[in-house]
């Protein structure tokens, strides 16, 4: 018993000083200069202290105490819309709601000629949620079958498309980490933007380009009203009371999952959506995709790279992609 608590006790002092060397290092709990400096002496200074103090006990409360002091310093840091963003990132969106008529403010539609050089036009679009009849999902591929980025795109009856990618809001000059993004690095971002943007840019300007794989989903249109309302209204709460992304906990997909949440039929949490490269096959599995083809079929015939580099000037770009693809079932 003594050796599996001493075991225990260890694991748990390990696994604190590893967040608490990561806090130091990557969240902005210090100015930039002295992080690596902090980080490296918190680490050295817990090993030390149990490899060299004779009571081991005593330690680890100390070192306890240090972790929830940490802990709550690092809960306090603020996050915010108001600093010097990217680009791409620049406005944050928000919408109005008068009826049935939702007005949303700030929609992404850049004119590419490479990721990085575009004229940058946000715009104000008026959406008839009388005709939200339908939501795909975006699976982008970029590092192996078990990574992707998921978004999703609601259908007002094949006339127009809105795309939502939830992101990180990088300033300028700053790139993403992993590893960062468990560390209140980078602020939470809905990106609510015109297909041709959303999709584009990765297909067809992003270099190296990325696979990109468009599933349209089987719902009641009651469940997909509720979940482009609550959308809606997450987009405006972040307006006020921005939040931060985590890469485990509130990333591109688990927070997916959280819209759905307000339905009855929503998808149970799975490691599938952890491991977000296999939505697609778990929403298969569940039957929210088409069934009628083996899934490896229906992944080759979702695949839109090519499409999307022929649509890329097309006024029907978003019925370009979805030539071919199983309509959703209710769907005329």
């Amino acid at each position: 018993m003594r050796v599996f608590l001493n075991i225990l006790l260890g694991t748990a002092i390990t696994a604190i000083t590893l967040w608490g060397v990561g806090a130091l290092y990557f969240s902005p709990l210090l100015a930039a200069r002295w992080r690596a400096f902090a980080a490296a002496s918190y680490g050295s200074a817990s090993i030390l202290a149990f490899a060299l103090l004779p009571y081991p006990g005593r330690t680890a409360i100390a070192a306890l105490a240090i972790f929830a002091v940490l802990v709550i310093l690092f809960r306090r840091i603020p996050a915010s819309n108001d600093r010097d963003w990217q680009p791409d990132v620049a406005v944050t969106p928000h919408a109005t709601v008068n009826g049935e008529l939702v007005t949303i403010h700030g929609v992404r539609n850049f004119a590419y000629r490479t990721e990085t050089d575009f004229d940058a036009r946000w715009e104000d679009r008026t959406y008839d949620l009388g005709k939200l009849d339908s939501a795909d999902i975006i699976a982008v591929y970029w590092a192996g079958k078990a990574v992707a980025h998921i978004m999703v795109s609601f259908g007002f009856q094949d006339q127009d498309y809105l795309a939502v990618s939830i992101e990180t809001r990088k300033e300028k000059g700053e790139s993403y980490s992993t590893l960062a993004g468990f560390f209140r690095q980078y602020e939470l971002y809905y990106v609510v933007a015109d297909e041709r943007d959303a999709i584009g840019v990765r297909t067809t300007y992003r270099q190296p380009q990325e696979d990109v794989y468009v599933y349209r989903l089987r719902a009641p249109q009651r469940n997909i009203r509720r979940s482009f309302l609550d959308y809606i209204q997450k987009i405006n709460d972040m307006r006020v009371h921005p939040r931060f992304y985590n890469t485990l906990t509130t990333n591109c997909t688990t927070t997916i999952l959280m819209h759905t949440r307000i339905n009855p039929e929503s998808p149970p949490l799975s490691w599938k959506i952890l491991l977000s490269g296999y939505v697609p096959e778990y929403l298969y599995q569940l039957g929210r995709i088409d069934t009628a083809k083996p899934f490896a079929d229906l992944k080759k015939l979702s695949r839109v790279n090519e499409r999307a580099q022929a649509a890329d000037k097309d006024a029907s770009f978003s019925r370009y992609l979805r030539q071919g693809l199983p309509k959703p079932a209710g769907l005329p």
